[in-house]
């Protein structure tokens, strides 16, 4: 679903968007930037969550570990 927003900026800011992005291509500047930081900040959060899960990293770990010694016997 899309919504549409309305931004108020000053004339500098506007003229320095409209030199970056040309008039008819702001919309897509302004959604790739609000995206980027919306989705990092997304990211970072969820990898610090992911971090205080121990019994989950344990069991990564563990799989990993597990990996690497079926990997390591075989011939190459």
């Amino acid at each position: 679903m899309l919504h549409k927003v309305t931004i108020s900026m000053d004339d500098v800011e506007y003229k320095n968007l409209s030199k970056l992005a040309g008039r008819k291509r702001i919309e897509y500047v302004v959604k790739d930037i609000v995206r980027q930081r919306v989705v990092s900040e997304n990211l970072e959060d969820a990898y610090k969550a992911m971090a205080h899960e121990e019994e989950r990293e344990q069991e990564a770990h563990e799989w990993s570990e597990a990996t690497i010694h079926d990997v390591s016997d075989e011939p190459r």
